[in-house]
């Protein structure tokens, strides 16, 4: 599980923040001692740090050179001061992203999976399967991807699930079949490509383009 220390001074934001990193399954804590972020640091270990510029006693910008010394591990600005200067002060100083304030909690954790699929590899966890930056949760049967929450069918989901188990392996058209047999209604060669196209255009609309591969007279995978 990955761990995210969330260093804010606004209560409010670094609870909502812990609160929705924690739904998809990462240990998630808010920085009590904002005097010495840095031991909370040694003390924590995160595998990402989420910083604000104005702190209290010294700036964002202290902690991440701070952090820099002794770690590469990646790090988000959080900030309302989104100027030009404050993005690129928080790049030359080692941070990884920005986000501006107010923010979408949904942006944030999309970004946090890019940033931790990028440095430390594929992020499946329990009830979540990730590829290509999009997240399908099994909790909510949910496809989340840039931010954005793809609403999907019954059919569509299990088409997708099945997929993802199997990527890099092709799911015979027998197979998929088999899984839609699993709603009340009956499901025929034709019913399978229509909900496959469907689902198709839906990823497409949402920047997922060639998601799915055809193979000819076999089925389908994600590569």
């Amino acid at each position: 599980m990955y761990k995210i220390l969330v260093v804010e001074d606004d209560r409010g934001i670094a609870e909502a923040v812990c609160s929705e990193a924690q739904k998809w399954q990462m240990d998630a804590k808010c920085a009590e001692n904002l005097r010495d972020v840095l031991a909370e640091f040694r003390a924590y270990q995160p595998h990402l740090v989420l910083l604000d510029i104005s702190l209290p006693f010294y700036n964002g910008y202290y902690w991440c050179t701070e952090i820099r010394k002794v770690s590469d591990v990646p790090i988000i600005f959080l900030s309302s001061a989104s100027d030009n200067m404050n993005i690129i002060m928080a790049m030359n100083m080692g941070g990884d992203d920005f986000i501006p304030k107010p923010f979408d909690l949904n942006v944030l954790i999309a970004k946090i999976q890019a940033i931790l699929r990028r440095n430390y590899g594929k992020i499946d966890h329990p009830g979540m399967l990730c590829h290509r930056g999009a997240v399908l949760s099994t909790d909510d049967s949910s496809l989340l991807y840039n931010g954005e929450k793809i609403a999907l069918t019954k059919n569509e989901f299990r088409i997708l699930l099945a997929l993802l188990e199997a990527r890099g392996r092709v799911v015979s058209r027998e197979k998929l079949m088999e899984r839609l047999w699993q709603t009340d209604s009956f499901v025929d060669e034709n019913t399978l490509s229509v909900n496959v196209n469907r689902l198709r255009k839906k990823l497409d609309r949402a920047g997922l383009d060639d998601f799915i591969t055809t193979k000819i007279g076999i089925g389908y995978m994600i590569e």
